[in-house]
């Protein structure tokens, strides 16, 4: 089995996708001790420069002590884990999957440094929500929550993640253990993420059909190779239109994207170059309407 290797924002943190699911549930272990009935995390916990291994769904994330440089060891490790799947040991023993899963979080840097990314170890919504205050939460008793604390400025909701914006008179070192804390507390009381959502919600891509094939083409593309990009930093993009005649393309920036420094030259750079390269179209421009 190969997996795949997928640097993060954090440079001490790196995921190994594998191409079937491994597990059921998602555990995170950081003592050998924690690891009594996962035989894999206590080999990978033996490592001196491993400190947390995260084992969920389909890939396992490894957290290393800031001594080494993942560029390094990699591929042993990566090596490490395809021979010990190969084997078909148990990642978890059944008795512990039968347990209480554990809510983890970890925290992962933007581009944009007035937002940080929330990881879940379990799905929190079905599609992106963004609320830019608490008026615009009431689907959402989580956003409701955290806009409680007066440093958070907006809320991004999306698969497996929250971005979080925080207001410009605080630093990220006095606030993320308390957000990542209570955030973590809240998924473990089973509170709900989103609820009472209308079917107004849902309309975002019923006019699609209506749509000429040119915009078509840019929201397949939009899809295809810039959404997981732009997610993986903590943001979302949406196809907003598409003026033929000026060969406009223009797009909603959502979560840490929204405000970004280096949102211009993403779009300028990252987007613009894209489309231009597949529409075969060298005077495609790119314009956010909220940046």
């Amino acid at each position: 089995m190969k997996l795949q290797i997928h640097y993060t924002a954090d440079p001490t943190i790196i995921k190994l996708e594998a191409p079937k699911i491994l597990v059921k549930g998602s555990y995170e272990y950081s003592q050998p001790q924690e690891a009594t009935l996962s035989p894999l995390a206590q080999e990978l916990l033996a490592l001196p420069f491993i400190k947390t291994v995260f084992i969920s769904a389909n890939f396992i994330a490894l957290q290393a002590h800031p001594i080494i440089e993942w560029k390094d060891v990699i591929e042993e490790v990566t090596q490490q884990i395809e021979d010990y799947l190969k084997a078909e040991k148990p990642l978890v023993i059944e008795e512990e999957a039968t347990r209480k899963v554990p809510i983890t979080i970890y925290v992962e840097s933007t581009p944009n440094p007035m937002a940080m990314k929330f990881v879940a170890n379990k799905k929190l919504v079905d599609k992106v929500f963004e609320f830019k205050n608490v008026e615009e939460a009431t689907v959402s008793p989580l956003a409701q929550a955290l806009f409680q604390f007066p440093y958070v400025k907006e809320v991004f909701f999306d698969s497996h993640y929250i971005s979080i914006t925080r207001q410009p008179r605080v630093l990220w070192e006095e606030i993320i253990m308390e957000l990542r804390e209570f955030i973590r507390t809240y998924l473990m009381d089973n509170k709900p993420v989103i609820e009472g959502v209308t079917q107004e919600k849902e309309v975002q891509k019923k006019g699609l059909p209506t749509l000429d094939i040119h915009s078509r083409k840019i929201i397949a593309i939009l899809d295809q190779y810039v959404k997981p990009a732009v997610a993986s930093d903590g943001g979302h993009i949406q196809f907003v239109s598409y003026d033929k005649e000026a060969n406009l393309v223009k797009v909603l920036l959502q979560g840490a994207c929204s405000g970004c420094p280096s949102a211009k030259r993403t779009l300028k750079q990252g987007i613009e170059n894209i489309l231009r390269e597949l529409m075969k179209n060298e005077t495609i421009t790119v314009e956010a309407v909220n940046n």
